[in-house]
């Protein structure tokens, strides 16, 4: 006899199910019959199993839809370059390990960055998988008498760590390890290869003096802190990435006071008065300092995008969605950029924040 909340669980399973093939099917040119045959499949899995799972296409599809539908993102336009990696059936932390490896070698590319999600098993399935990172690659922070030193993002992270055995080097930019537990076993860290992580010194392309500060920040961001939800089935372990807006490092990352506070010391050296707000030297040095990041990966060959022309590769965005009769929903908060936003046509248009699946959950880190 089946307990009602499980019952109700799996009508919930059911529903979701049905709502992506119905959604996705279309898109993908599948005819009615293709469509029902997959409802009836699904339908007497759910029944037999308590779940079901995905074929490979699916998979793919779900994946895309769910940066199609991420209404944070500004980078929409494109969704379908996804390049979809399927790991579901690894079942060994090695083999876990090897994976995130090659995510971030088949992304980085040298430079050429492409966008990349790597899913392993569902969440239900045989056991939970955790990524501990907030992203794949990181800067470490450590609190010492002097002050923070490195990423203060990462300061609970990287206590973590080092609890599991790290040792850092309490430098400005360590990069922090891997850590990955398989349910019911201990998490254990893996150090990236070196080799693997790019990294970019951050130059001036006029201010010679701005080499001497000695920033630099890694080539590719690769979320993996949080869920993929397709057709109710939840991928608790998906690490995706694109390529950096130029204002996610310049305007936040190394300017944010939380963060590396660079802004102080660029003004110092433009020689602007950083005791008075009024004078502006907060502007006039972030705006040094996000030239100094789009110059920087230009110049190393890595994959970056000024927020001018993002803003208007997500108007493309909404030109097709529209064309294609679909709603175009957004997080207007967190699409208009750091800098110059009334600058951009996103800042004058309102957006509907409605959630759409599939999509990416934020999910409470594993160690807390």
């Amino acid at each position: 006899m089946q307990m009602e909340g499980s019952v109700g669980k799996m009508s919930d399973l059911l529903q979701e199910a049905l709502s992506f093939i119905r959604t996705s099917y279309p898109e993908l040119l599948k005819t009615e019959e293709e469509i029902n045959d997959r409802v009836e499949q699904i339908k007497r899995e759910i029944n037999e199993t308590d779940r079901y799972e995905h074929t490979y296409e699916e998979l793919v599809y779900g994946a895309k839809l769910a940066w199609r539908n991420s209404n944070r993102c500004i980078g929409r336009f494109f969704w379908e370059s996804l390049r979809v990696i399927d790991k579901r059936m690894i079942q060994s932390e090695q083999e876990i390990v090897s994976a995130l490896y090659e995510h971030i070698d088949f992304a980085t590319n040298n430079g050429n960055i492409r966008p990349v999600i790597t899913i392993f098993k569902q969440k239900d399935h045989d056991g939970k998988l955790d990524i501990w990172n907030h992203q794949l690659i990181r800067y470490a922070g450590y609190e010492t008498e002097n002050g923070v030193i490195g990423d203060s993002s990462s300061i609970e992270f990287t206590k973590k760590c080092m609890a599991l055995g790290w040792e850092g080097k309490f430098g400005p930019f360590d990069i922090l390890p891997i850590v990955v537990q398989l349910e019911g076993k201990t998490p254990n860290f893996h150090e990236i290869p070196e080799s693997l992580v790019k990294e970019v010194p951050i130059t001036h392309p006029e201010l010679k003096w701005f080499k001497d500060l000695q920033i630099k920040w890694y080539a590719v961001p690769i979320i993996s802190g949080m869920r993929l939800e397709i057709g109710g089935i939840t991928y608790s372990a998906a690490p995706f990435n694109g390529w950096y807006m130029g204002t996610e490092i310049g305007a936040r990352n190394l300017a944010d006071e939380e963060r590396y506070n660079m802004l102080p010391a660029i003004g110092e050296r433009m020689g602007l008065d950083i005791k008075r707000d009024s004078t502006l030297w907060k502007d006039r040095a972030l705006i040094e300092l996000n030239d100094a990041v789009l110059h920087s990966f230009k110049k190393h060959g890595v994959s970056i995008v000024d927020h001018h022309t993002a803003a208007k590769q997500f108007k493309k965005f909404e030109e097709k969605e529209t064309s294609c009769d679909r709603k175009v929903t957004g997080d207007w908060t967190w699409l208009i950029p750091p800098v110059s936003p009334a600058t951009t046509h996103v800042f004058h248009k309102p957006y509907d924040n409605e959630i759409m699946k599939p999509n990416f959950f934020y999910q409470k880190p594993p160690y807390k």
